[in-house]
């Protein structure tokens, strides 16, 4: 029986990967189908497509159905995250005579339940990590099961992934907060608050498998990623092949994701994850399977050539595989840009891309010029991929295109990245899973010259004489002297206060009047224009600041619902008391006292807030002055004259002001 490619495809995805999606298809010759949310309503990928259809969410299987039966869309390529490892979702496609393009119900049932995966490759021979599912079992049988299994214990959600609601458990004593976080985050990211607890492995590296399989019988690996570089369990770096992976543990990665694969039945691309310790790489253990493609697909296709979207639509089609493993050459390496402020713990950021100019490498983007990145989606913007011969070059080539990547208008995380890049143990290859939250929060990057002067000159260009006061206009101005340069006096995300000049250099500048975005020496910047007294002011406070000195008003780091309320209204508390735990894009961010004292709560449970909005105020105690000794007068010589004080009749002394430890216990 012949067999044909379709004519038309809906992407059931937005972003990055719909756009991904929609370049293989033209490239195919097939017309694409968008759906569309309102808030996504002017995204890129409506306008690419050749048709578009507004759905009600991306999660709305219904809606995505029936979307692709009125545009006459013969198949549905899910992309990932949404309805893409949802069996309902394949088998509504399938009533609805949709083709789906991804494995079956079946793989999508045993693999989308990682307790039921784990269970079911075990019995297939492939290794697993220790651990147990938590199904069934009080929080008393938990703690005993997690003693047997030891600590430290990942306790993760069952139903999900990307690493949403995965807590560590070090000990005992975290077990219960870690339960009950997990189980919140699962709730709402996947209406599914299953437990699944692994063993901790020490100093482990995240190394993947892709696997393709078609309908008639070859399963196929086309090697491995490394995907190590991780924070709060979300891939930021991904490079293929591993570093630390030679060809003989590279047929043993093969071998376990190929039978994996074929213990469901699979069909498409799938990825086979492992974790392997550190010292230990010839030993991978199995930790789950995802049934569609992923983030970090690029890699793999840029070392071996293949298109991994063609190969799923001629998989879903009915064709079959060309045999044997494709060869790989050279090296590649990803980088995830997210709209994020690294100096503010990562926290998602917001806002209208005022200009987006990608960088000399392969960059798969969700955005443009215009575009409005928003707290409803996730925060990965782009992401920028580089090949090299080598490792070394491919890590300089992205480096570089890091660089010439300009995103003005939302804060990033492209310095972070760049910084990620020159670190040591990375460009060693010497990596595990906690390196970079070991690296801990980077201090917002300093500005550069250049950045500074090409504002400055922006406002000069800009302004009239009339713009400017009197006294501006005329200046330091002096018989016979050169007519004077005006100083601009500027202020960066960090609070620091520079005073420039107009000049020359290679930055783009955009914004304005009172706050402009600049891009320099492979960077961006957000500046305030400060007058010359608020920078006076601003200047003098800081210099006057006490050390350490913190503010007592606690601001909301990033828009979003407030789901829980630790204290209660005038309670005391110590310095790292949780205090409100804010939910946004699916994650949690907890806001903790940054100094003892009394709480003042400014919000309420379930309450809307936005980003910088006071939500607590932390009152430090007032504090207690020093004892003052009661000076004795000198006495009065002579007969009928007090005693002096003296061994055995000693002065009477107040009593000393009790300290802060025993008035604040």
């Amino acid at each position: 029986m012949s067999v044909s490619l379709f004519s038309c495809v809906l992407v059931a995805n937005r972003g990055e990967i719909a756009r991904r999606v929609m370049r293989t298809l033209r490239r195919l010759g097939i017309r694409s189908v968008a759906v569309y949310t309102d808030v996504d309503a002017d995204a890129p990928h409506v306008r690419e497509a050749d048709r578009a259809v507004r759905v009600p969410s991306y999660l709305d299987a219904e809606a995505v159905v029936s979307a692709a039966v009125s545009t006459g869309a013969a198949a549905v390529h899910p992309g990932y995250g949404f309805l893409s490892e949802n069996a309902g979702f394949a088998r509504a496609c399938a009533d609805a005579g949709v083709v789906f393009v991804g494995p079956g119900v079946e793989a999508l049932e045993v693999m989308g339940d990682k307790i039921r995966a784990k269970q079911h490759v075990a019995a297939h021979d492939v290794p697993t990590v220790p651990g147990f599912s938590a199904v069934g079992l009080t929080d008393a049988q938990i703690a005993v099961e997690a003693e047997r299994a030891g600590y430290p214990l990942l306790v993760k959600p069952s139903a999900g992934g990307g690493g949403k609601g995965m807590t560590v458990a070090t000990g005992p004593a975290d077990l219960a907060d870690a339960l009950a976080t997990a189980r919140r985050v699962a709730r709402a990211a996947f209406g599914d608050d299953t437990l699944l607890l692994e063993r901790l492995l020490e100093r482990p590296r995240h190394i993947e498998v892709q696997v393709l399989a078609d309908a008639h019988g070859t399963t196929l690996s086309l090697g491995e990623r490394e995907c190590t570089l991780q924070r709060r369990h979300q891939k930021v770096i991904e490079e293929a092949p591993s570093p630390v992976v030679d060809a003989t543990t590279r047929a043993l990665l093969g071998e376990a994701a190929v039978a994996a694969a074929r213990s469901v039945g699979y069909l498409g691309a799938g990825t086979v994850e492992f974790l392997v310790a550190g010292d230990r790489v010839d030993e991978p253990f199995f930790i789950e399977m995802n049934t569609r493609l992923q983030v970090e697909h690029p890699v793999t296709e840029l070392v071996t050539g293949v298109d991994l979207v063609e190969q799923q639509l001629r998989v879903a089609a009915g064709f079959a595989l060309e045999p044997g493993p494709a060869p790989i050459v050279g090296h590649a390496i990803e980088a995830r840009v997210y709209a994020e402020t690294p100096a503010r713990v990562y926290l998602p950021a917001t806002g209208t891309v005022t200009l987006w100019q990608p960088g000399d490498a392969r960059v798969d983007s969700a955005v443009e010029t215009g575009s409005v990145v928003s707290a409803a989606y996730d925060p990965m913007i782009a992401k920028v991929i580089a090949h090299g011969p080598d490792r070394a070059t491919a890590l300089a080539r992205l480096d570089a295109a890091l660089a010439g990547t300009v995103v003005l208008g939302v804060d990033t995380n492209i310095a972070d990245l760049r910084a990620l890049l020159a670190d040591p143990a990375v460009r060693a290859g010497d990596l595990d899973t906690g390196l970079l939250d070991r690296r801990g929060t980077p201090a917002a990057p300093e500005v550069p010259a250049a950045a500074l002067a090409g504002v400055a000159k922006r406002i000069a260009d800009a302004e009239t004489p009339t713009d400017r006061s009197v006294w501006d206009r005329v200046g330091a101005w002096r018989a016979g002297g050169a007519a004077p340069v005006r100083t601009v006096f500027l202020e960066d995300d960090a609070g620091r206060v520079h005073d420039t000049t107009p000049g020359t250099g290679d930055a783009t500048v955009m914004g304005g009047p009172d706050e402009f975005w600049v891009h320099a020496d492979g960077g961006a910047h957000r500046l305030r224009v400060l007058s010359r007294r608020d920078a006076s002011v601003r200047r003098r406070a800081a210099a006057h600041r006490e050390p350490g000195a913190l503010d007592p008003d606690l601001l909301a780091p990033l828009p979003g619902t407030v789901v829980a309320l630790h204290v209660a209204d005038a309670d005391t508390v110590g310095a790292g008391a949780r205090l409100v735990t804010i939910e946004a894009m699916k994650m949690e961010h907890t806001i903790v006292a940054p100094h003892a004292g009394v709480v003042r709560l400014r919000t309420s449970a379930g309450a809307q807030v936005a980003r910088d909005a006071v939500v607590a105020t932390v009152t430090p105690p007032a504090p207690v002055p020093e004892p003052v000794a009661t000076q004795v007068p000198e006495p009065v010589e002579g007969p009928g004259a007090p005693a002096r004080p003296g061994s055995n009749d000693p002065a009477e002394i107040p009593a000393s002001t009790p300290s802060p430890e025993e008035t604040h216990p």
